[in-house]
Parts: C-alpha cells; sequence; structure tokens
C-alpha cells in the first residue's frame, strides 16, 4: 500500500473524475460515491452548508457534486471588483457564489487538475451565462498563475488531499496581492498524531491528509502569512460516531 504523492493525487483525480462523469450522466446516477471527501451526498451537503438563497438558480449539477466541508465565500467578504481564486473548484459552486458577490467587474478563477470536473464546472458556467469566471486545468501545488494576480483565495475541502501542503501555501501567497487574504474551509485532525488511517482510501475521502491544527497553521506562517485564525469548528461524523477529523475554517492574510 503506497502513499506517494502521485499515487495519491493520480487517486484522487480518479475519484472525482468518476463523480463529475456520474453527474455529467455518463454513468448511472445511482453509482455515485458517497464517501468522497466529506459528503454523505453532494445534495444533502449542499443543504447543510449553503443558505437556500445561495442555491437558488444554481445548475443542479453544482449542487449535486458539491463535496465540500464548509462555506468559503460565506465569511470571505468578497466585494465588488475583486479577483478571487477556488483551489479544487469542483464542479464550480464557490466560484459561482463568488461571481455573484464580486459582479461583472470582478473576476474569478476555479483551478483544478481533473479534466472531468473542469468540463462539469464549464457546463454549469454556461447554464448561467457567467462572463466573470473561467477555469483553468492545473495542481494546486504549482498553480497556472502570475504572482500577486488575485486578491482572495478561497478553497473548500481540498487543501487536506494534498500531499505537500507547504507547497499549496506557499503559492497560495505568491498569487496573492499585498493586502490580501486566504479563506479556506477544511479539515485538521483531533489527535496530535494525525488520524489513525493513513492508507490511499482515507486519502481520497480527506481523512489521512488532515494535519493536526498547530501543524497546519505553522504551514500558513511558515509560507508568509499573517493573522492566521481559525473562526469555526464543527465535528465531523462518520458513520454516526465521532471521527478523529473536524472541519475548521481559516482565515490568513498577506501584508499590504
Amino acid at each position: 500500500m503506497t502513499t506517494e504523492p502521485q499515487e495519491i493525487k493520480r487517486l484522487v483525480s480518479e475519484r472525482y473524475a468518476n463523480d463529475a462523469k456520474v453527474v455529467i450522466g455518463l454513468t448511472a446516477v445511482e453509482e455515485v460515491a458517497t464517501d468522497a471527501c466529506c459528503a454523505p451526498s453532494g445534495q444533502d451537503r449542499a443543504m447543510t452548508l449553503y443558505e437556500e438563497a445561495q442555491l437558488s438558480g444554481l445548475p443542479a449539477e453544482s449542487i449535486a457534486i458539491s463535496l465540500g466541508c464548509g462555506n468559503p465565500t460565506a465569511l470571505a467578504g468578497l466585494q465588488e471588483g475583486e479577483r478571487v481564486l477556488d483551489l479544487g473548484s469542483g464542479g464550480g459552486i464557490d466560484c459561482f457564489l463568488a461571481a455573484q458577490q464580486v459582479g461583472e467587474s470582478g473576476h474569478v478563477t476555479g483551478l483544478d487538475m481533473t479534466p472531468d470536473m473542469l468540463a462539469l464546472a464549464r457546463s454549469n458556467q454556461a447554464k448561467l451565462g457567467l462572463t466573470n469566471v473561467e477555469f483553468v486545468h492545473g495542481e494546486i501545488e504549482n498553480i497556472p498563475l502570475p504572482d500577486a494576480s488575485v486578491d482572495v483565495v478561497i478553497s473548500n475541502c481540498v487543501v487536506c488531499l494534498s500531499p505537500d501542503k507547504d507547497a499549496v501555501f506557499r503559492e497560495a501567497f505568491r498569487v496573492l496581492a499585498p493586502g490580501g487574504r486566504l479563506h479556506i474551509s477544511d479539515m485538521m485532525a483531533l489527535n496530535p498524531n494525525g488520524p489513525a488511517r493513513k492508507d490511499t482510501e482515507a486519502w481520497v475521502t480527506c481523512s489521512a491528509g488532515a494535519e493536526p491544527k498547530d501543524t497546519y497553521l505553522s504551514r500558513l506562517h511558515k509560507a508568509g502569512f499573517e493573522d492566521v485564525a481559525i473562526t469555526g469548528e464543527s465535528a465531523h461524523i462518520e458513520n454516526d460516531a465521532p471521527a478523529d477529523v473536524s472541519s475548521v475554517k481559516v482565515v490568513a492574510h498577506k501584508r499590504a
């Protein structure tokens, strides 16, 4: 059983590609994987994380593929004209919510490494007719954007899937403009030694890659972020029993 970085990325991409294909309709709906990331199902999860008004008008496909553990746009305080980057944008739900908040003078970039997810997100974008959103192929450890090109970085239960979180935070810091901020929802380990399961399947379901809070937050500091803080936390329930990870909201800033 391997936990080599490239193998982890392959398995993660493969799992989420399958979920995207299901929603697109390439396979039977009954085959949707219910253990992807934090979801009991995308639809049910979305209803617990987002306000009904936020979901109104969004394509059903973007809601069905909602596999996050939070609602990063709710606390990001997005303003008209801001440039936003969503790390691991999936079916696009957080990008579409961000696009509504930044308006036509703003811009939202969704970054994802899975082509099938990008195809789904672009299909959802076309249904909404949004022109201030684009979806880009790439890895969050090597963001294909220029230095200081965005004002806000958001992410929803994705950084925990990366085997190189230092690279993720370095890249997020690099692409943020001075005075920019990071708002992410993610999974963190409740135990100082991390989650009990560290196999590749546990990586895919957002458990094995979860780190203790101190470790996680220290990586943000090391990348150069300031005012790093946890702004919310909720227990993650698995099979009706508390798991050894929790869902956490994190904010950090880049000095102006």
